[in-house]
């Protein structure tokens, strides 16, 4: 028996549990053996965190698809998992130290401070996966995966010691984004660029061989910086190879001012005429644009800061070699002076010789870490890194065949710019938490990668033995005594940036390196779901390391989800306080409620305006739809055995099954080629409007009347059209339709697991080879059938039952529109002329007659060669229905009402118009608000034609 009200919170609670103990989504179910596979692995979310609206978006595709192919009968897996989350892990777990004012992590240790990890992780890491479990994602919870578990170690190790020995790891000193407060190198994920009001200071840098004077322009030149401590490393001032105010001096000297550094002044592209002075000071161990500047011009590197931002002059070689006698006394007055004192002091100590020739106010965007808030620094330091752009060609490749292919396909382009210039990808931490880099270093700083230590100590001894640093007997010794060779070698303490163990993802889960049997089956997988932002950093490594490894593309499909704004189209942020709460969205109005509204809105590369509103009106569709169960089953509708929609008789009932049959097809075709929007809107309407609005209320007549075989048939096409929805709303609604086709259908099993009503199209050959290999020699295929025997409705059509019904629709839908625009009361009663009607017309309008009157709101309906002077006409279907208005409303009062609302409108057109058209307003306004515009033009558009429609219609009453 269905509650009379629906209550989300309730039913979400128990069919977790009966999904759960049911281990309804469990990949390789016996009853699943013969089935195609269809895998989809989750973006990990991080360790730490807690579902945001983009996990919630994400989740909420990847489970559509899932739930729609496991109903189709594929087994489907969906591979769950975490992500160890380096940085923000190690933070979260220093952070709760540092509040019970408990020893840090330097003093703890190593060992001790991963064993805290550990624990936290232990007691607090869930915290997510319990969250996605709310949502309704239906993944195979028992293959749940964290990176940092012993196989995706194994996998790690693995694949960094092959790369290494393949030359495609190798160590080198570059530049990367260093965070000076958390003492690592960073991703550019992880950093942030921030608007932030500064200064260009116009530096005059002395010409070689002239005599410097501030007011004698031939004896300087002129640079802009707005970072005057970094000057103390630069090795070059670059200008445009035709920016002729400089043409003479290419290849000349200037004296570094302060320092006394002779630095060449060269030609270079990345010098713009028109920016700043035209020259730029370059500083390779400071700027990334400056460091490949100085790889073209074989420019010197010389790192001025030290890793926590301060500047490094004293002990620096690379900073005092070629230095002037007496320079010296500088690098002792700043040393370990932090970057911005020193950039105030030295600006006093240039305006007090005259090197500052002016300092304008400007505004930059500056790079921030994302976790510490602090500006982050191009840094130079020793590093390990991949050889991206060999492993990117293959992977390049795969898309540009068609292997694996991006949607909304526009991505490709964004991906292909990208790999085709890729950098090294540095991989390596300053952090204790993470996959440490199986490296170590011997007396003489040799390195010796191996995947155990004991390999390593192996390698070492063998090679130190050749070198005769040690004896053989040394070796001997100290192979069998671990004492003997405590300290021989060093581990490297760096771990592993994150992205470089997520990048293995699609395999290591699987259990690779090992042969599994999953491996074999699950991969490659079928679909990745995952946002626009981290096209680089996972989906295209995932690429890259799936074609090394595997020697088959991970996924064959990338699907690129948009990002979810506020209802105005603004970013969410904490900063501005616009921030939606997916969990209290869930607690107030359901998750199916706030999954439906995700899918409806989720239009291939257009960004989601989120509004609570949106989800509270889904919530009241799911009311809807409990209350149309609940009519259902007071009415006693239910599917008897046997029963075959395609032999029913009745007009209505071969209506409903053809419309059924239309919405079937609809919401597969738009799942399968990912328009979650379309299939989300098919199903809405068909339940709200098709199956509640109309079907439901042509049938009451039946259903409230007299015992009938009509009364019969209406009953179980009532409850079997139900059922199509319940399977249909499924993949978008799960907790809701679960519910209800447990209390209503009366049916074994779970609907999670029921048959979709569309059967998919045969396999292909190649599917089926697949299938057979991944059976095993001892597990042949049987079947190539993908799904149980089901009465596949979506071949069924009736044009003639869709003709009538479609025409009383047409007919109720637009008389009551004509109503609404003449503000015609609900009590006031009109008549209906069907003019010059045809012979179909008059042949079933009278079956109608009744149900058209009561729901339109008519008095009398009846027949005439022509429509009545002063009467409106309507085009129904090619034929004239026309509603004689005259005494009926005030003509000339309804069309001042008319002609005032179309004058609104226009003053909101010409208003919205005027905004736009001004180019300074496009240019500066946030773009939200521009787009908030471009939608108030588009709706008083659209107001005024129907307004315009309403007035011509007027006319005809006159």
């Amino acid at each position: 028996m269905i509650e009379k009200n629906y209550q989300p919170a309730d039913i979400e609670a128990r069919m977790s549990v009966v999904w759960e103990d049911s281990r309804a989504f469990k990949a390789g179910r016996p009853d699943r053996r013969d089935a195609l596979p269809f895998t989809i692995v989750i973006p990990p979310p991080n360790v730490t965190g807690s579902l945001h609206m983009g996990h919630a978006l994400n989740n909420t595709l990847q489970d559509i698809l899932c739930r729609f192919e496991r109903m189709r009968g594929r087994d489907v897996l969906w591979q769950p998992g975490t992500d160890h989350a380096g940085i923000a892990t190690q933070m979260v777990v220093e952070r709760q130290l540092m509040e019970r004012q408990q020893p840090g992590r330097r003093e703890m240790g190593r060992e001790k401070f991963l064993e805290r990890v550990w624990q936290w992780k232990a007691e607090s890491g869930d915290t997510i996966i319990n969250q996605l479990k709310r949502l309704g994602a239906s993944c195979d919870w028992s293959r749940e995966r964290f990176t940092m578990d012993e196989g995706l170690s194994k996998a790690v190790v693995k694949v960094f010691v092959e790369l290494h020995r393949d030359g495609l790891i190798y160590k080198d000193k570059r530049l990367v984004n260093w965070d000076t407060k958390l003492l690592t190198a960073i991703s550019d994920l992880e950093v942030q660029q921030t608007e932030v009001k500064g200064h260009l200071w116009y530096l005059r840098y002395p010409i070689e061989g002239k005599t410097f004077s501030p007011e004698d322009p031939s004896t300087f030149i002129v640079v802009a910086t707005t970072r005057p401590e970094t000057m103390l490393g630069d090795t070059g001032v670059a200008v445009h190879p035709e920016d002729e105010r400089y043409q003479k001096l290419v290849g000349k000297n200037v004296v570094l001012p302060l320092v006394g550094r002779k630095i060449k002044i060269v030609a270079d592209e990345y010098s713009d005429p028109e920016k700043g002075s035209g020259a730029v000071k370059v500083t390779p161990a400071h700027d990334f644009n400056d460091f490949e500047v100085g790889n073209r011009h074989g420019l010197r590197r010389i790192s001025v800061l030290d890793k926590e931002g301060c500047l490094d002059l004293l002990d620096n070689e690379d900073y005092l070699r070629d230095l002037p006698e007496g320079a010296t006394q500088f690098a002792e007055e700043f040393n370990k002076v932090d970057r911005f004192a020193a950039r105030k002091r030295i600006v006093e100590r240039l305006e007090s010789f005259g090197f500052v020739e002016r300092i304008e106010p400007h505004t930059h965007m500056v790079p921030h870490g994302d976790r510490s808030n602090s500006v982050i620094e191009p840094y130079l330091t020793d590093q390990w890194y991949v050889d991206a752009k060999t492993l990117a060609k293959p992977a390049i490749a795969a898309v540009r065949s068609g292997e694996t292919t991006f949607v909304p396909k526009n991505w490709e382009k964004t991906y292909f710019e990208w790999m085709e210039n890729i950098q090294p990808w540095c991989i390596s931490r300053q952090l204790w938490w993470g996959h440490q880099i199986p490296a170590w270093y011997g007396p003489d700083g040799k390195v010796f990668v191996a995947e155990t230590e004991e390999e390593a100590i192996s390698h070492a001894l063998g090679y130190y033995v050749e070198q005769e640093v040690i004896t053989v007997e040394q070796g001997r010794e100290m192979a069998l005594d671990r004492n003997k060779r405590e300290g021989f070698i060093t581990r490297d303490e760096d771990v592993l940036d994150t992205w470089f163990s997520s990048a293995l993802w699609p395999f290591s889960t699987l259990g690779w390196p090992d042969a599994t049997p999953e491996v074999q089956r699950y991969y490659p997988t079928n679909a990745l779901v995952t946002g626009f932002d981290i096209i680089f950093f996972w989906v295209a490594r995932m690429m890259m390391m799936g074609m090394h490894f595997m020697k088959e593309i991970p996924f064959s499909t990338i699907y690129i989800h948009a990002l979810v704004r506020d209802e105005k189209g603004a970013k969410m942020s904490k900063s501005k306080g616009n921030v939606i709460d997916p969990l209290n969205l869930i607690d107030e109005y359901g998750a199916d409620a706030l999954r439906f509204t995700l899918a409806a809105m989720a239009a291939q590369g257009r960004d989601i305006k989120l509004a609570t509103s949106r989800v509270e009106g889904y919530r009241n569709f799911a009311t809807k739809l409990w209350n149309a169960c609940r009519f259902a089953e007071m009415n006693q509708c239910a599917v008897p055995d046997g029963f075959e929609p395609a032999k029913a008789k009745e007009t209505l009932s071969r209506w409903i099954a053809h419309e059924t049959a239309h919405t079937t097809r609809e919401v597969t075709e738009a799942i399968e080629a990912y328009r979650f929007n379309d299939a989300a809107g098919a199903i809405y309407r068909f339940v709200w409007n098709v199956y509640c609005d109309w079907y439901v209320e042509l049938a009451k007549p039946v259903l409230l009347g007299p015992d009938s075989p009509a009364k019969d048939e209406t009953r179980a096409m009532v409850a079997w059209a139900r059922d199509e929805i319940l399977k249909l709303l499924h993949p978008f609604m799960p907790f809701i339709t679960e519910e209800l086709w447990e209390v209503t259908a009366k049916r074994e099993g779970l609907l999670a697991l029921a048959p979709w009503p569309l059967k998919p199209s045969e396999p292909t050959p190649e599917q089926l080879a697949m299938l057979a290999a991944a059976a095993g020699p001892t597990d042949p295929l049987i079947s190539p059938a993908l799904v149980m025997p089901i009465f596949d409705h979506a071949d069924f059509t009736d044009p003639k039952a869709e003709a009538e019904i479609g025409w009383v629709i047409d007919l109720v839908t637009q008389i009551r529109s004509v109503r609404a625009e003449m503000n015609i009361a609900p009590a006031t009663l009109t008549a209906l002329v069907l003019a010059g009607a045809s012979a179909e017309t008059k042949e079933r309008a009278p079956r109608w007659t009744e149900v058209i009157k009561r729901m339109a709101r008519l008095s009398d309906i009846s027949f005439a060669d022509r429509a009545p002077d002063g009467a409106v006409q309507l085009l129904v279907r090619g034929e004239v229905a026309a509603l004689p208005l005259k005494g009926v409303i005030d003509v000339a009062a309804e069309r001042t009402r008319l002609d005032k609302e179309i004058g609104k409108a226009d003053a909101d057109i010409k208003r919205a118009e005027s905004k736009l058209a001004n180019e300074k307003f496009v240019a500066n306004a946030a773009e939200e608000v521009v787009e908030e515009e471009r939608e108030k033009r588009e709706a008083a558009l659209a107001r005024k034609a129907k307004l315009l429609e309403a007035l011509e219609r007027l006319k005809q009453a006159s």
